[in-house]
């Protein structure tokens, strides 16, 4: 296939050419991928890059890079995809290939197979919003590397998933803290107050008065930030809330077990372990099962399953993608629907887009980057909610993405008084986030104690 850039699309090409070390802060459908992968090959080309890493969450280091490299006439890159056991990894890292593909899960093995002097030249972190936490194992590993690289290109739509704070760590392995200080603690004394605390801790941070807009000057110059809005015409999205009312004695169930694990806790400051522990058993409930303390399974209700049925009879033949969000969940749809496959491998993804699948069953985390399904359907159900924004805004635009011929329609299961309500409003308020989570706890917790 031809490939014919859209104007950004040539400025953004032009900007990894020139920039040896550069970030791409561009919305989800906007081309990332095959931006990249040009410029490699201009690089390439230009004896100004050899060997080439490129980090990727698993599912897309499996086969996203390799089947876009493999779609364009333009592109001739060999590739080697550095999965499986430890002699599958150790023998692809020792083929001859332009780019050596890396689930970031293998990160910290790789740094220390090659005791921080990894031989590649040009280093590619794909969805670098996963490198967002600081005191994570595989940013400390990938930051001892990082000198090893001459080119650095970050890439992520979504750079500060909950807050601004989120974006030092990958900024520092593209310039090694150049643009917002060599250390954590520099970043937050310079932009940041503490927010919530309970003595000396401190449990988040606020931006100082016009912080924000200095963060932005001090990375302009070195990330490129688009939204898709304003450069593709993507197709029309129906989001529907579907009310769904529990049965009597499930509703009275839920309020009692919701004040149970409330007591339970005690007077204990809240924090933010304990407001998502309490907002997972209520979400569970909401979704109709709850793990017991010995991991077995209580049966609570089937009125989300009857919604889903509902829903997949009024659209029968019309493919279905449905996200849940526990193994009891994935359970209980696998009995309603004998039919559906979950999303496990690229098999999955290309039987989905060849309409061989009709429902395709999804933890959102597992599509959240870089997998294009939209050739397979245009309905999505949220059987249960998250309050992470970032992984439910991904894993909307598997199917709501350029390319995508038909009106996505987006339903969401939100059980009536349950924890589901207040996860919806932060998700239309693009509010979900732990700040959300931590007041929507607190919030149940003086609904109980009335």
């Amino acid at each position: 296939m031809k490939f014919k850039p859209h104007e950004y699309q040539s400025f953004a090409i032009e900007k990894l050419f020139e920039n040896d070390h550069y970030g791409l802060f561009l919305d989800m459908g906007l081309g990332k991928t095959i931006i990249t992968l040009t410029a490699i090959q201009e690089l390439i080309d230009d004896f100004a890059v050899d060997r080439v890493l490129i980090i990727a969450p698993r599912s897309v280091a499996e086969s996203t890079w390799q089947d876009e490299a493999r779609k364009w006439d333009h592109l001739h890159l060999a590739f080697s995809t550095v999965l499986g056991t430890r002699d599958q990894r150790m023998a692809a890292l020792c083929r001859k290939a332009d780019c050596y593909v890396i689930n970031r899960e293998n990160v910290v093995w790789l740094c220390e197979e090659y005791h921080y002097r990894l031989p590649f030249d040009m280093l590619v972190v794909d969805e670098s919003s996963s490198f967002k936490n600081h005191q994570a194992k595989r940013f400390k590993a990938l930051r001892k590397s990082i000198p090893c690289f001459s080119r650095v290109v970050i890439l992520t739509g979504t750079p500060a998933p909950n807050t601004l704070m989120d974006i030092w760590a990958q900024m520092y392995l593209l310039d090694r803290g150049e643009a917002l200080g060599r250390t954590i603690t520099v970043y937050r004394q310079k932009y940041f107050k503490p927010g919530q605390t309970n003595g000396f801790v401190v449990y988040n941070y606020a931006l100082l008065p016009g912080a924000e807009k200095e963060i932005h000057a001090a990375i302009a110059p070195k990330v490129m930030s688009l939204t898709a809005a304003d450069y593709l015409k993507l197709p029309h999205r129906i989001d529907n809330v579907v009310a769904v009312a529990l049965p009597e004695k499930a509703r009275k169930q839920y309020l009692q077990m919701e004040k149970d694990y409330i007591l339970s806790m005690g007077s204990d400051e809240i924090t933010a372990a304990s407001a998502a522990a309490l907002s997972n058993k209520l979400l569970q409930m909401a979704n109709g099962a709850v793990y017991d303390n010995e991991r077995g399974v209580i049966q609570l209700h089937r009125a989300k399953l009857e919604k889903l049925l509902e829903i997949a009879e009024t659209n029968a033949g019309q493919p279905i993608l449905v996200f849940y969000q526990y193994q009891h969940d994935l359970a209980n749809l696998q009995g309603a629907f004998p039919a559906a496959r979950v999303l496990k491998t690229s098999q999955d993804m290309a039987d989905w887009n060849s309409g061989k699948i009709p429902m395709l069953l999804a933890h959102p985390a597992s599509t959240a980057y870089g997998l294009n399904l939209q050739s397979g359907g245009h309905l999505i159900v949220w059987f249960g909610l998250t309050w992470s924004l970032e992984l439910y805004q991904q894993a909307n635009a598997r199917l709501y993405r350029q390319g995508q011929e038909k009106p996505v329609i987006i339903h969401h299961l939100v059980a009536e008084g349950t924890m589901d309500e207040r996860v919806m409003k932060a998700l239309k308020n693009k509010a979900a986030g732990q700040e959300a989570l931590l007041e929507a706890v607190k919030a149940e917790i003086r609904k109980c104690m009335k």
